[in-house]
């Protein structure tokens, strides 16, 4: 990720080797008992909104918080931590589909509490929903979500 910073074209969705950096969003309910997970439709599993950084976003945090209201709604976003703005870093990989090859997704993670449950799922994902963070290992989701709860569980 040090390296990769480094590099002007970081953040483009079509630098392949070896990747680019995303952003995404751990979502707290406003009593902070719970976290939004969207259903990824090529993964098949419950993940924490998120995605690429468009060229018009003006930082990789602001660009959390448009994938978080594209993808269900939400804005008004405050950081969970008023202190330190970035929650957590992620690399994994992708795997090749057509006219796109393997790449790894050089994610940075931001944690923020909503203003209130109230969502709307959009086209852009499968399904949404509140988990519990005492219940989210019971869901399909990866260890990097697993690993991310058991931060904000503290």
């Amino acid at each position: 990720m040090l390296e990769l910073v480094l590099r002007p074209d970081a953040c483009r969705r079509d630098r392949f080797d070896p990747g680019h950096f995303t952003a995404s969003a751990f979502v707290l309910a406003p009593e902070r008992d719970a976290i939004l997970l969207i259903f990824h439709r090529k993964l098949g599993i419950w993940v924490q909104p998120g995605g690429h950084v468009d060229e018009g976003d003006l930082s990789v945090r602001a660009a959390a918080e448009r994938e978080v209201a594209e993808e269900v709604g939400i804005r008004g976003l405050e950081l969970a931590a008023s202190e330190e703005a970035l929650f957590d870093v992620d690399i994994h990989p992708i795997p090749a589909r057509p006219g796109e090859p393997a790449h790894e997704h050089f994610d940075v993670r931001f944690s923020f509490v909503a203003p209130s449950r109230r969502f709307v799922a959009s086209d852009e994902v499968a399904a949404a929903r509140w988990v519990s963070l005492s219940e989210v290992g019971t869901v399909a989701s990866d260890e990097s979500v697993q690993r991310a709860v058991r931060k904000l569980r503290g």
